[in-house]
């Protein structure tokens, strides 16, 4: 829930940002992603790749701290 309000997904779920997430990366469609389903899907995904990257970057998480 703190990457979605960090990233601006505030607007779903925490259930719904999984599935968002599955439907793009999930190719085989079996539930579980690999490392390799993932790894191909964020490279593959230029939003998905973007949020992880801010996701990883804690300047963001500070500016939400500080503005409370």
């Amino acid at each position: 829930q703190a990457i979605q309000a960090i990233n601006g997904y505030t607007n779903m779920t925490a259930e719904e940002f999984t599935n968002m997430i599955f439907q793009k990366i999930d190719v085989n469609n079996d539930g579980e992603l690999t490392l390799e389903e993932f790894t191909t899907g964020v490279e593959k995904d230029e939003d998905l790749m973007e949020l992880i990257t801010k996701s990883f970057d804690l300047s963001n998480v500070l500016k939400v701290i500080q503005n409370g």
